[in-house]
């Protein structure tokens, strides 16, 4: 059974020769895999694409972007599946699935790491820290590499090495025009600047090159937890203390819902030696009586993965986020007034800790912009029901708008694109030239389904 839009767009010949000319497979709606195929991490999208081409290497994205920019089909690109947007899967139109491209390639001489767009957060770790060698990635493993390096990619070593995308050396990438292009820094430099934090807007990437750091595999990392009465003097002494913390000090202030009611504290990540780690860590730890305190030496592995077991695929998932300047007493007031008041579906609200290399790196070295933010403020809900869906988006909305003044821009790895005016905040002074760029690498917009830049002329 083939969709109706797909019947009216492309002739059966058509997608026939379309399925021939792949060494991957082409999945249609009747198929054994296709449910499977189109399922996402997010589970609260479903959404029923016509067409799913599982590309087995460049040449397969090669046929796929050719036969979609013929075709005129609406067109997805997926990698890892995580996509808490939902934008990496269609209704009625054509995927991209880059699942099933998952080499990896360490150079431990050189420092230098290959991975291919389908390959997870995990399993890039995995590679890398066998030869004592990391580089920025997330906090959930098992998202996938390439949404989060083309969003920018916040993470737990981020203020130590930059973000993902400050260690991305060079990319093979598929544009619109179905040309196969190398950027690097020497080599179509305009494009490479853009996919450094400009998202899915340029092309389809087939290969990522990061640079690798030694690392040691312990850290010291784990949670504290306070009552939440005590959450307007924890979070002001926890957000002037991120303010002031080493670059190797990644902590996140946190208000959270737990089993026993609400609570305020913080996670951290610290990736210095042990012992300044502590002293730095022991007056956090006197702010009130924890509740929690789960602080340990681990291995970067294991706290990489820490996060997984309370978000499982399958679940619904909502988040909005946007990034803070220094953060003052009065908006921790506003921030702490707006929780109390907010309905038990919001899961947490987690002031991502920014700054140290991230803001080392000028705003418009790259196209991720917003350098000088000191948080990245998200919160965010998660239910199994689908029938809870509509009332959670809504209730996450109606929070977020008492506090979106506080921000300006989003990371767009966590954030629905909604509007004109945030996407403009969220790449401020690299806006006009992200755009001259889409209009030469895809001036039919091809490539929408992301926090989309329109090229000039487009509707």
């Amino acid at each position: 059974m083939m969709a109706c839009a797909v019947a009216r767009a492309v002739s059966r010949g058509d997608i026939e020769a379309f399925r021939a000319s792949l060494r991957g497979q082409l999945i249609l709606p009747g198929d054994a895999d296709y449910d499977r195929a189109r399922k996402l991490w997010n589970g609260s999208f479903d959404r029923r694409p016509a067409l799913i081409a599982r590309c087995a290497g460049a040449a397969d994205v090669i046929q796929a972007v050719n036969f979609a920019r013929a075709s005129g089909l609406l067109t997805a690109v997926r990698g890892g599946g995580h996509s808490l947007s939902g934008q990496s899967v269609c209704d009625d139109g054509l995927v991209i699935d880059l699942s099933a491209m998952k080499g990896i390639r360490i150079d431990p001489v050189a420092k230098t790491a290959e991975a291919q767009p389908g390959v997870l957060l995990g399993e890039l770790d995995r590679e890398t820290q066998a030869f004592g060698l990391v580089t920025t990635l997330g906090t959930v493993s098992e998202t996938g590499i390439a949404g989060l390096t083309l969003g920018g990619g916040l993470g737990r070593l981020a203020r130590k090495f930059g973000l993902t995308c400050d260690n991305l050396r060079s990319v093979d990438i598929v544009t619109a025009n179905g040309k196969f292009l190398h950027a690097s820094a020497h080599e179509n430099p305009d494009l490479f600047w853009a996919v450094r934090g400009g998202g899915g807007n340029f092309g389809v990437v087939t290969n990522f090159e990061y640079q690798l750091h030694s690392f040691d595999s312990n850290v010291l990392s784990g949670t504290v937890l306070f009552p939440f009465a005590e959450a307007r003097k924890v979070l002001v002494a926890l957000t002037e203390f991120a303010a002031a913390a080493p670059d190797e000090m990644y902590l996140n202030p946190i208000i959270a819902a737990s089993p026993s009611g609400r609570v305020v504290g913080f996670e951290v990540c610290y990736c210095g030696p042990r012992a300044e780690g502590e002293r730095l860590l022991a007056p956090l730890k006197k702010l009130g009586k924890p509740v929690v305190d789960q602080i340990s030496v681990r291995t970067y592995l294991q706290v990489q993965s820490s996060y997984d077991g309370g978000v499982p695929a399958g679940r619904g998932y909502y988040f909005k986020s946007g990034f803070l300047p220094r953060v003052t007493a009065p908006m921790v007031d506003e921030i702490v007034d707006s929780f109390s008041e907010a309905p038990p579906s919001l899961t947490s609200l987690p002031l991502i800790h920014l700054g140290g290399a991230v803001a080392h790196v000028k705003p418009d070295a790259t196209a991720f912009w917003n350098r000088g933010a000191h948080h990245d403020m998200a919160v965010w809900a998660s239910w199994d029901n689908p029938a809870d869906s509509t009332r959670m988006v809504a209730d996450v909305r109606a929070f977020w708008r008492k506090l979106e003044h506080l921000s300006k821009g989003y990371y767009i790895n966590t954030d629905t694109p909604d509007d004109e005016r945030r996407l403009r905040e969220t790449y401020g002074g690299n806006y006009e030239r992200l755009v001259q760029i889409k209009t030469k690498y895809d001036p039919t917009n091809l490539f929408r389904l992301n926090a989309n830049i329109r090229p000039r002329g487009a509707a």
